[in-house]
């Protein structure tokens, strides 16, 4: 089948979830399907990632937005227009008149829209769309405005989330096939949009085979590890409550400890934390993530906010790495609590459960094993791919 794919990011290098999903989604899918992908940046210099995109899609285009989020034009967008700050900073110009004159002059069997800040750009044609709902957003940032400390920002917050909210379900709602990351956040919409068409499930992946060939090689000392891209706000939030409330009474158990933060793009507020305590390392980015995963004891993901399912924990099992998280960070993956990672929702349970890992040697193994089977079973992207491929299908013949 002829397939256009919309993507608010590049997929390639993979630095965030989305663009590690869309880019092994794009790769297992090419032997089946003529891709077109269509996708915006941010910087002219992200041109240099197309041939390795090019290997696997048909033709590539893209379209280039403001660096900065917070450029005048967009927010100017937000304030005068019905769409929230979400979408006005995800329009390009000319985006829109792209894809007509591609649908204009090409086949296409169907569109696949990742993101509902995505649907905009899709004039009003007879093909079948695909939504990809990787996150339900207004929660997102509902969580982050009931948290905030500026109060006089509050109202806008509000009416840029009811916003987000209308959108999200308008989109929902007249997609033809709309795809969640969880079962979880499946029936989460189900109950708030009844109207939905035809909805499933078609979780994030990992890489099975290449995170399989990390090795460990622990320090003497208990690392701890956090993963995630601080773009993303439930992770400046975890974060923040890691530092702040967990790593004092870890510390008290084991003082000899090191935390090991790791997350591209973070925040000044998260590079000032290894200023003032030297137990904390905080990287950014890395080249290759398995070098975390290889010398840390365990991972920790104390996250509180955000829907979807977490690549830190999926990438944690899949290289014998034991997780630790809350019931939101392991939510939908449908573990058995205690056998492939361990549910821990305050800061004091996830001292306790750091402690009790970091000690037993042989909890270590069985919980390292145990990950390592479920992901290969249940989470291999070639798995996943093949579960997109039949919707397309089922779709396309819509």
């Amino acid at each position: 089948m002829n397939i256009l794919m919309l993507t608010p990011y590049l997929p390639f290098p993979l630095l965030s979830g989305g663009q590690i999903r869309s880019y092994n989604l794009i790769k297992n899918l090419s032997a089946k399907h003529d891709i077109t992908l269509f996708a915006l940046i941010k910087d002219e210099a992200e041109k240099k990632y197309l041939p390795e995109l090019s290997k696997y899609c048909r033709k590539i285009e893209v379209f280039k937005r403001t660096f900065s989020p917070w450029h005048p034009k967009n927010i100017l967008r937000a304030g005068f227009s019905l769409y929230p700050f979400l979408v006005t900073r995800n329009l390009v110009s000319g985006t829109k008149e792209a894809v007509e004159k591609e649908i204009q002059e090409n086949h296409y069997d169907l569109i696949h829209a990742e993101t509902f800040y995505m649907m905009p750009n899709i004039p009003k044609n007879p093909i079948p769309v695909i939504l990809v709902e990787q996150t339900i957003e207004y929660l997102g940032y509902q969580s982050y405005a009931d948290k905030s400390n500026r109060p006089f920002l509050k109202p806008l917050f509000a009416i840029d989330i009811l916003k987000i909210k209308l959108w999200e379900k308008h989109y929902w709602e007249s997609c033809n096939f709309l795809i969640t990351m969880s079962e979880d956040d499946k029936q989460f919409i189900k109950s708030v949009a009844p109207n939905v068409k035809n909805i499933d499930v078609v979780a994030n992946g990992v890489d099975v085979n290449w995170f399989n060939q990390t090795r460990k090689k622990l320090p003497e000392n208990p690392t701890i590890l956090f993963v995630g891209t601080f773009k993303w706000l439930p992770n400046s939030e975890a974060v923040d409550f890691l530092v702040n409330e967990v790593w004092p009474l870890i510390k008290i158990k084991m003082p000899l400890a090191s935390l090991l933060i790791v997350g591209n793009s973070p925040t000044a507020k998260a590079l000032s934390y290894q200023q003032s305590d030297p137990s904390i390392t905080v990287t950014g980015g890395i080249p290759d993530i398995r070098d975390a995963y290889a010398k840390a004891h365990v991972l920790l993901a104390p996250v509180f906010s955000g829907k979807g399912t977490r690549y830190k924990i999926l990438e944690a099992m899949a290289t014998g790495t034991p997780a630790i998280g809350t019931k939101i960070a392991l939510e939908g993956l449908d573990i058995t609590p205690g056998k492939q990672a361990i549910v821990a929702n305050s800061a004091q349970d996830m001292a306790n459960s750091v402690y009790k890992v970091v000690s037993d040697v042989k909890l270590q193994k069985r919980l390292a094993e145990a990950g390592k089977e479920f992901v290969a079973k249940k989470y291999d992207w070639k798995t996943i791919s093949q579960k997109l491929d039949g919707i397309y299908r089922q779709v396309a013949s819509l």
